[in-house]
């Protein structure tokens, strides 16, 4: 049996024939994460099982805005609840950007002393071990706020110099060929460029020689593909910066909670009826 028993859960799934799929919601396990040849060195040595993630209710399509991203965190709490129940897994992943449901599933998990990781969290916690400041290059406006509020929650906005918006929107009814990313995706993979990673480039500049970041983040998992290349593009630059990506940082945080035997606090996550309570919380 492996040290590492995970499970990734996928933020979402949605209905078949929907006509906004950025990736596989059936078949085999690999397919139906981003960018598998990216994340399968991390999972080496890892027996891991994947959900594809709840079935979206907000409407089919992807995530971006707010009320969309309380829906499907939600929608997949029931998942964390019976992964924890079934002590088939000592960690949890819950892929995605923007980490809906994020804060939630700790406070299940640790009921049940596993730790669980998601994207932004995780990345905004390396970035701490590498640089002073990160800046985040995320997709579009909307996502852009939900990132935002993210910084503000996780208490990182003395680390956080900027969120960098490179303008590709996920697809939706109301905007259905918007800069399709997929395309953007397919066209870099293929000449080593497109018009999205360009973008991304520029920003991550802008927030190098502006915005003082010292370490690059991206917000969006339908924008993770960038990592390699955008790394490498810096890299040809001069800019010896990392960047990272959320799959890969969520799956190595833990495996390093795993390694050191904890989870989450249960000051910061409390039972309903905890053996030691506080007269009072501080700021």
């Amino acid at each position: 049996m492996s040290k590492y028993r995970f499970l990734l859960i996928n933020a979402f799934s949605l209905a078949p024939g929907s006509e906004f799929q950025l990736r596989s919601f059936t078949g085999p396990k690999e397919t139906q994460i981003y960018n598998y040849q990216d994340v399968a060195p991390f999972l080496e040595g890892v027996e891991w099982d994947l959900h594809p993630g709840a079935r979206a209710t907000h409407g089919n399509w992807p995530v971006t805005t707010k009320q969309e991203f309380m829906s499907v965190g939600n929608n997949r709490l029931p998942l964390v609840r019976e992964a924890c129940a079934s002590g088939k897994y000592n960690a949890i992943v819950l892929l995605g950007g923007g980490d809906p449901g994020y804060m939630e599933s700790r406070e299940i998990a640790h009921q049940f002393r596993i730790p669980i990781t998601s994207s932004a969290h995780a990345q905004m916690h390396l970035a701490g071990l590498l640089g002073n400041k990160f800046s985040i290059v995320d997709i579009a406006e909307t996502h852009n706020m939900q990132m935002y509020h993210l910084v503000v929650q996780y208490r990182m906005t003395e680390r956080c110099a900027s969120i960098r918006n490179v303008n590709f929107p996920l697809p939706s009814p109301n905007f259905p060929d918007d800069r399709p990313i997929q395309a953007e995706r397919d066209r870099a993979v293929q000449s080593g460029t497109s018009d999205m990673l360009e973008a991304a480039v520029r920003e991550s500049i802008a927030a190098i020689e502006e915005d003082g970041a010292d370490v690059i983040l991206l917000g969006c998992s339908a924008a993770f593909w960038m990592q390699p290349l955008l790394q490498k593009r810096l890299h040809e630059i001069g800019w010896d910066v990392p960047v990272l990506e959320g799959a890969r940082a969520a799956i190595e945080v833990a495996k390093t909670l795993v390694d050191l035997g904890v989870d989450a606090s249960g000051l910061a996550f409390p039972g309903e009826r905890p053996a030691k309570w506080r007269r009072k919380k501080v700021f």
